[in-house]
């Protein structure tokens, strides 16, 4: 009896150590099948130590691969804490060189930590700095590459472009609305050190950073550097408390240009103030319109077949009563009898008020609303702001009337654009953007791209037409004739808005604006400029924006290379004008006959000769009375 249960102990011991041997080597096993990969990292990793390699950001281009924002190469200060010998010797020289605490500098040498960056003294080193640190040669003591962001043109497009911090993230702007994409990922040096950090004699391992993505914007730089120019002139020149401009393509919604003043470096962003760094203007503020809202009732005017441009007449006494409310015109005593071409040139509000009461407040609300306003364009911007229009229920006709000569409802300066753009392109509202792609350098592939949005039809195209027209004539005949260029054509449309405060119109305090395009047979831009209270001149669209956006499209001619068109409307001259005609031609014909001819201009000749073979400028354009025209001569 007693050995049968020692026998059975036995057995019973014999498989409990079968047993556990099993689960041992099934445990190895898995240990060293299963688990290799991740057993061996993390003893690696007990050992092993990595120097990081910031990645490049992704570059910001212009719609022709210019570029807008790119990276330089700086350095920036880490330690190795168990590597430095003399802590409180290597202490001292740094914070001398690098103008810091002696304090803080020792913390960071004695940190218990396989790696410290010093943040932020030790970031984006200049190069002297970085030589100085250098020549020191002290162990544990390391200077790693890294991107600094940089916007080599400065100011320009500041508050689109906005700005990254100094661990390279955006944090403004388009940097900040496509961070994900711009941001490239980190690669490192790994090296490998015993338990002391002594760095051991063992092949370092080289991860290569990968670059972000690069993105191309629809701007162009240099219609953006004339906007930008002309936006410092008329700084310099009016003191204004705001000033921007805004250029669209009316045919696809892409922007070409939007800039601001007041605006800051991006380089230096942090010595700018949050008001400046955060108030994108065109998008973001919002004011009465004033005359340039006239357009949209012009529009649905003539798309509601309520008036005949050439044939209508109204007769503007100097004001018009809308429910015991007088409403003036800004020219007093006024018009007198107009054909409605003739409101139209005279920015005449009397013939405003009239268009809008003829509308009815329900169809005019519904062409306003349709054109955009009162909500955000969806611009891939950040900052757009709503804008304010009346609700329909609290319109009556005082509401209605001043609506339809921009008085009383609040807009942005995009919403403008976007909305005439649709006036002039034969209807069609269109989505504004200025991303045009993002794409992968390396690859060359396009990893997201714009296209052209087409949100709906608001006016149709016979009517597109006679805006067009009506808008030519405004800067041929009317207040827009500032922005006339002889040899091309240009329309556009003055607005003067009151500024309000506190509920009040403020007295002598005034937005100007101008909203001009060409050709105006056949638009491929859209231009608006804003100036906000322009000292020392009268305040009027036309004086003050007008002439600033004859300047912005005199250059974007020149960067078009836009040929000369003389088949619109010619420009009726005021005495104080500068007088063009159309240059006759007078080549093939004798020196004396062209003498005849050319009698009112200063004439130049080169060669010899009795025979004109060449001349300068060309025939059939026009030239300004009594300059100066070249002649070529020969036998």
């Amino acid at each position: 009896m007693f050995w049968h249960e020692k026998q059975t102990r036995i057995r019973f011991t014999v498989i409990i150590v079968t047993l556990l041997m099993i689960a041992i080597i099934i445990k190895v096993f898995y240990i060293e099948v299963f688990q290799y990969k991740k057993l061996n990292t993390l003893a690696g990793d007990l050992w092993s130590r990595n120097l990081p390699i910031i990645a490049d950001r992704g570059k910001i281009l212009d719609r022709n691969g210019k570029v807008l924002a790119t990276n330089i190469t700086t350095t920036s200060l880490y330690l190795v804490p168990n590597q430095i010998k003399d802590k409180e010797l290597v202490a001292k020289k740094l914070s001398e060189i690098l103008e810091t605490s002696y304090d803080d500098m020792l913390h960071h040498v004695n940190k218990k930590t396989s790696l410290e960056r010093v943040h932020p003294e030790g970031r984006q080193l200049s190069f002297e700095i970085a030589d100085k640190i250098n020549s020191l040669n002290y162990d544990g003591v390391y200077l790693l590459k890294e991107a600094k962001r940089y916007y080599p043109y400065n100011n320009l497009l500041s508050h689109s472009l906005g700005f990254v911090g100094i661990d390279n993230q955006g944090l403004s702007g388009l940097e900040l609305k496509y961070n994900d994409y711009l941001t490239g990922k980190d690669g490192n040096i790994k090296y490998y050190s015993d338990a002391k950090g002594n760095r051991l004699n063992v092949a370092e391992e080289y991860v290569e950073s990968v670059s972000g993505l690069d993105i191309t914007l629809t701007i162009d730089l240099e219609l953006q550097q004339a906007v930008e120019r002309e936006l410092d002139n008329a700084v310099n020149k009016y003191n204004p408390e705001h000033a921007l401009a805004i250029a669209m393509n009316p045919q696809t919604g892409e922007l070409l240009a939007i800039a601001s003043r007041p605006d800051y470096n991006p380089n230096n962003y942090k010595n700018v103030s949050k008001e400046v760094l955060n108030r994108n203007l065109p998008i973001w503020m919002t004011y009465e319109p004033g005359s340039t809202m006239k357009i949209t009732t012009l529009a649905a005017s003539i798309n509601e077949n309520i008036i005949n441009l050439f044939e209508d007449s109204f007769y503007d006494s100097g004001s018009i009563s809308v429910d015991g409310a007088k409403l003036h015109c800004w020219k007093a005593g006024g018009h007198g009898a107009q054909t409605y071409l003739q409101v139209v040139e005279n920015s005449c509000n009397p013939g405003f008020v009239n268009l809008g009461l003829k509308l009815g407040k329900e169809k005019l609300f519904e062409y306003i609303k349709n054109y955009g306003f009162g909500e955000k364009t969806d611009i891939d911007l950040i900052g757009e702001e709503n804008g304010i229009i009346f609700n329909l229920d609290k319109v009556g006709n005082v509401e209605l009337a001043t609506t339809a000569f921009g008085q009383g409802i609040s807009v942005t300066p995009l919403q403008q654009v976007r909305a005439v753009s649709a006036s002039l392109n034969g209807g069609i509202l269109y989505k504004p953007y200025i991303l045009k792609n993002i794409s992968d350098t390396k690859t060359n592939n396009i990893v997201l791209e714009n296209n052209p949005v087409s949100l709906r039809q608001v006016i149709n195209s016979e009517t597109s037409d006679m805006v067009r027209f009506a808008l030519e004539s405004v800067v041929a005949n009317g207040t827009g004739r500032n922005a006339y260029i002889e040899n091309y054509r240009v329309g556009g449309k003055t607005g003067t808005a009151q500024k309000v405060e506190n509920g009040h119109y403020m007295v002598g305090n005034y937005i100007v604006s101008f909203i001009g395009f060409m050709p105006a047979d056949n638009p491929s831009i859209v231009l608006y400029v804003a100036i906000d209270h322009p000292k020392g001149i009268t305040q009027y669209g036309g004086t003050v924006a007008a002439p600033i956006a004859k300047s912005i499209l005199q250059s974007y001619i020149d960067i078009k290379k836009l040929e000369p068109d003389n088949s619109g409307m010619p420009k009726v001259y005021n005495w104080y004008d500068k007088k063009y005609k159309v240059l006759p031609s007078v080549v093939n014909m004798s020196l004396e006959d062209a003498k005849k001819i050319l009698k009112e201009y200063k004439l130049e000749y080169s060669g010899e000769g009795n025979k004109v073979i060449y001349q300068s400028p060309k025939a059939n354009i026009y030239v300004e009375e009594n300059s100066t025209v070249k002649l070529m001569l020969s036998n």
